[in-house]
């Protein structure tokens, strides 16, 4: 799990958890002992616990590699 994690740090990424409805938005900024740290466009931080994790998946971008408006999962 780590070397899969570590692929994503510094790229954006948005992030499934089972404990909630919705997606974390947010560039994956560290991974450590479980818990990964999110920094969202804000510069806000938050701290996910990794045993909650469902998917993570690089935030979609269209040909010019503008980010896409709508997210169909």
């Amino acid at each position: 799990m780590t070397d899969l994690i570590n692929d994503y740090i510094g790229k954006e990424c948005l992030i499934y958890t089972c404990m909630s409805s919705s997606q974390i938005t947010g560039t994956i900024r560290s991974y450590q002992d479980g818990w990964i740290v999110i920094e969202n466009a804000n510069g806000q931080r938050d701290i996910v616990n990794c045993e909650y994790i469902t998917r993570i998946r690089e935030y979609p971008r269209d040909k010019k590699g503008k980010k896409k408006s709508v997210i169909f999962d």
